[in-house]
């Protein structure tokens, strides 16, 4: 079977195990998911299932949306996403839901859109230590320093690392546990922190770490 889903992450609380051990955990409504597309070696050079997640009003899509989904006769859904697999078993217009992907224990990885930040000094953004608060520095405290030489090249190279936006970057979340599954509310529990806001598209892979 296909171990991917698309979800929407609902937020963090924590649950207690049976020897009261408490896990914090973030809730991920997955699913159920439908497969809109099979992908194979043979005719796009490699093996994938594309499976669509959210049922939404036609009017929210493009024309080549619907055109694509009432070709596979299939509801309209919001959002399209592809996994990897070379032996899944499944067909257009089949159902993935949560029991049918995962188990409790499984390590998977999540991946998802990280919250935006705005502009960030180079502190924030990439951990720059910053300089001494003595010896006469006043206000060089979070500033990156140096920006590169003088005469040669003159300038600073592109991909320097400095201030900037921060965040809105496709993050994965690595080799985290499945904690708990409530199968009648299509949700998983799983440990640990994942990417994103509220809200947010995520999608859950197996663990390509274990």
């Amino acid at each position: 079977m296909l171990k991917g889903l698309i979800g929407r992450k609902i937020g963090m609380t924590q649950i207690f195990d049976e020897n009261g051990v408490a896990y914090a955990v973030t809730l991920i409504e997955a699913g159920p998911c439908f497969v809109t597309q099979i992908r194979t070696a043979e005719k796009e050079g490699y093996s994938a299932v594309q499976l669509g997640f959210g049922e939404t009003n036609p009017k929210r899509l493009t024309r080549g949306q619907i055109g694509h989904l009432k070709a596979s006769e299939i509801t309209p859904l919001r959002y399209l996403r592809e996994f990897r697999a070379k032996e899944h078993g499944l067909k257009v217009g089949d159902k993935v839901t949560v029991g049918d992907a995962f188990a409790v224990g499984e390590r998977v990885d999540v991946v998802g859109i990280s919250k935006g930040k705005g502009f960030a000094g180079g502190v924030k953004r990439y951990h720059f230590r910053g300089m001494d608060a003595t010896h006469g520095t006043s206000d060089r405290t979070r500033a990156p320093g140096s920006r590169g030489a003088g005469t040669t090249p003159g300038r600073v190279y592109k991909g320097a690392r400095g201030a900037g936006h921060m965040g809105v970057d496709r993050v994965t979340a690595q080799n985290i546990k499945i904690v708990a599954l409530d199968l009648e509310r299509n949700l998983i529990a799983i440990n640990g922190a994942v990417p994103g806001g509220k809200g947010s598209l995520v999608m859950i892979k197996e663990s390509r770490k274990q």
